[in-house]
């Protein structure tokens, strides 16, 4: 399996990115300094691209997928994509304030804590629908862990479109979200001038 092993606050420098959106409160003290080099019109493309692969931790190969199921569903592609994306099942825990960060939210995910509609579910990608019911399995929400993590993910805002019950560990995804609810750094429009090359 691909891993991405860059270190993280280098990554959101390089590309321009608050290390907020990912879940990390840490901040680098270095800055980036370029001779003013001006990106081309492709540099700005890849850029927005990278950006959306990072936040969401998506590799090549699935984020292409994710596109070409995007550009067959009705509406704009752009905001397809990010939709797709946005509902995804790691992210989603990562957005009720099950997960610090994706990553953590992934590993939640692969090691089956999670049920959705009842059922266990272990596939970090797999796509959640409006009216799915997302919960962390009863014997592990007394574990330490999920205390901290409620501890540090308080303070998030959950957005509209999901609704959260941290007493009882489960989530329900009201409905599907539109691109003003999603709070990504990321413009989408470039991403499909990109691939429609």
């Amino acid at each position: 399996m691909a891993v991405d092993r860059t270190p993280v606050l280098k990554r959101c420098r390089s590309l321009g990115l608050d290390p907020v959106f990912l879940g990390i409160d840490k901040k680098s003290n270095r800055s980036l300094n370029r001779a003013n080099r001006k990106k081309s019109e492709y540099g700005l493309q890849l850029c927005e691209k990278q950006k959306a692969k990072f936040i969401y931790g998506v590799l090549e190969k699935p984020f292409r997928n994710y596109y070409a199921k995007a550009e067959r569903m009705k509406g704009q592609t752009g905001t397809n994509l990010m939709t797709l994306l946005e509902l995804r099942l790691d992210n989603v825990l990562f957005r009720l304030g099950y997960g610090r960060t994706r990553k953590e939210c992934r590993q939640i995910v692969d090691h089956k804590h999670v049920l959705v509609n009842g059922k266990q579910v272990n596939i970090p990608s797999y796509q959640v629908k409006a009216g799915d019911v997302i919960e962390i399995k009863e014997k592990h929400r007394t574990s330490p862990r999920y205390k901290e993590i409620l501890e540090v993910t308080e303070g998030r805002m959950i957005p509209s479109w999901l609704e959260a019950d941290h007493d009882n560990f489960t989530g329900t995804v009201k409905e599907l979200p539109s691109r003003d609810e999603i709070d990504v750094p990321v413009n989408e429009t470039l991403i499909v001038e990109l691939y429609s090359k």
